[in-house]
């Protein structure tokens, strides 16, 4: 066995009997269970199997199914233990993740505080007199106590993001149905999201990446459109809340979100402020309006039947949820429609938008004080993404005056995820992980190469820089004497040179109009790269070519010019 997967699991046992955190689970699985799946794991990866996430240590939120482990959504009556595995969850152990245990939860996943059990309040992983937030409070404290590398939860109203802000960890949540929620328990169906919490970005953006495509089983699932956006800009812009918008923050977060924002320009961001008050909202419009209807199409009949196990708080908004005329509720679906197009119109010319997580860190105490109050006062920045079909990842922000975390959230239109993991890892000070494996790789070898003069029409398209490389010694490289200067790719099987170039991936859709924008003489075609891949590329016509300058003896088109050859 590979000594690392087995350590890794011993120690997390061990840091489990550490804590002293039973509150954390509702089902932990036997150590001897998991030790055993370590061992066929090595096994599997002996054999030459590619797991990208072999021995990744996975808390899952107990609203989503692990096969044979009991399906509570923090409440004993409704307990079922399913066959299968949720799709999210199968696809993670499929690629070698490694299941500890279910955790606990704000019950049927209503709530912000990680209060609401049976099972206990999930207490703050630093400060067990804090709430942890909710309602994807066990996956976030067991990532944030060391016992796991990934939690993974839900997220409706904010469940996935406000007990990252807590925690200084991160949290992804990705566009409506890009991960399926088959083997879920619905909260509200049309707007639920399973959602990934991680230490580092990296670890939280590989899990999402597996989890994500569309299946036949999710009629809401859905795949990443034709021209998605696979890179933020060059020189990002990120919208910024006024002051007016802001009242809801406590005066230390306000503190650490001013400190965020003044810090921006040190990390290559600029912003601007806009008025986010069609945002803030709709976001009542998931509790104080017709949509909470949702809650109770999904868990109400089976809560009327008042079962010991159920939280009163959770019973009562769920129970109301009821009430609500069905005309209201296409009323509330209208005001969505007309705010989600102001959202789109809001951030026109920015890359995202860059919001506090949440407005204060609460006490258990005052959490129970204050139950309904605090909780929604909790979700006042978060609430309206699903609503309105957005995107957000919450990453930490500067620190309160005190030094506690505090988090903030890059939020962006559905399918410019990718986008919002940009501009998340350069507000950390980390290298971008990808996300979509979707598009068609392009060889630049000319004018469009960073810092020429054509460079911004891959950028614009959202093209994702994928290194510098070479092609195969079976091209030649022509000065074409164009203006704007560029050069020409031919291939001369036998008779040429490996040629540097840049690399980019693309959307489909970019690609297609990338092409049709070229002018004479240029073309895209196959390409050799040194490494015996073959891409799409930059190519010429031979007569072009024949009236050219041969340049292929500089190597590449930025040392032609980089002598003086060409100004």
């Amino acid at each position: 066995m590979r000594p690392e997967v087995r350590e890794r699991v011993l120690q997390a046992y061990k840091r489990i009997a550490e804590v002293d955190r039973p509150e954390v689970w509702i089902t932990l699985r036997n150590e001897d269970d998991v030790l055993a799946e370590a061992v066929a794991l090595d096994e599997a990866l002996a054999s030459g199997a590619a797991l990208p996430l072999a021995g990744v240590l996975v808390a899952v939120k107990d609203n989503i199914d692990v096969a044979g482990l009991p399906t509570t959504a923090a409440c004993p009556e409704f307990a079922y233990t399913p066959a299968a595995s949720a799709i999210a969850v199968e696809r993670l152990t499929s690629q070698g993740a490694l299941v500890l245990g279910k955790t606990n939860l704000d019950q049927f996943a209503t709530g912000l505080v990680g209060t609401r059990s049976p099972y206990g309040a999930v207490r703050c992983a630093w400060d067990p007199t804090l709430i942890s937030g909710g309602s994807s409070s066990g996956s976030a404290v067991a990532v944030a106590l060391g016992i796991v590398d990934v939690g993974i939860g839900t997220d409706t109203a904010g469940s996935g993001r406000v007990p990252a802000a807590f925690h200084d960890i991160v949290g992804i949540k990705a566009s409506l149905g890009i991960v399926p929620n088959t083997g879920v328990v619905p909260a509200c169906a049309d707007y639920d999201c399973v959602t990934v919490l991680a230490r580092d970005l990296d670890s939280a953006a590989a899990a999402m990446k597996v989890m994500t495509g569309p299946t036949a089983s999710d009629s809401r699932s859905r795949a990443w459109p034709a021209d998605v956006r696979l890179a933020a800009s060059p020189q990002p812009r990120v919208a910024v809340p006024r002051d007016d918008d802001l009242t809801a923050l406590s005066p230390a977060y306000r503190r650490a979100f001013e400190a965020t924002v003044a810090g921006l320009a040190d990390k290559g961001i600029s912003h601007a402020e806009v008025d986010i008050s069609a945002l803030l909202d709709a976001a009542k419009l998931l509790y104080d309006g017709a949509i909470v209807a949702q809650r109770y199409s999904a868990v109400g009949t089976f809560l009327d039947t008042a079962p010991s196990g159920a939280d009163p708080t959770v019973a009562a908004i769920v129970g109301s949820a009821a009430g609500p005329s069905a005309h209201r509720y296409v009323d509330d679906l209208d005001a969505l429609a007309t705010a989600e197009t102001a959202a789109q119109a809001l951030l026109s010319g920015f890359d995202g938008l860059l919001l506090p997580t949440t407005t204060e860190h609460p006490t258990i105490a005052a959490v129970q004080a204050d139950p309904i109050g605090i909780n929604r006062r909790l979700g006042t920045f978060t609430n309206f993404c699903n609503l309105l079909d957005m995107a957000a990842v919450a990453v930490p922000g500067a620190p309160t005056p005190d030094g506690d975390p505090f988090g903030v959230m890059v939020v962006v239109p559905a399918f410019e995820d990718q986008i919002a993991i940009d501009l998340a890892a350069q507000l950390s000070g980390v290298a971008s992980p990808s996300l979509i494996d979707d598009g068609i790789e392009v060889l630049v070898v000319g004018a469009h190469l960073r810092g020429f003069p054509v460079h911004h029409q891959l950028t614009e398209r959202g093209a994702r820089f994928g290194g510098e490389v070479r092609t195969t010694a079976d091209y030649r490289l022509v000065d074409l004497h164009t203006t704007p200067p560029k050069p020409g790719l031919v291939r001369r099987a036998g008779d040429g040179a490996p040629i540097a170039g840049e690399l980019y991936r693309m959307s489909a859709a970019a690609v297609g109009t990338f092409l049709a924008g070229l002018p004479a003489p240029m073309g895209l075609g196959p390409v050799e790269l040194s490494d015996g891949r073959s891409v799409t590329g930059f190519c010429c016509a031979h007569d072009a070519a024949e009236a050219g300058t041969d340049i292929t003896e500089y190597g590449g088109w930025r040392a032609y010019l980089d002598q003086g050859l060409r100004s």
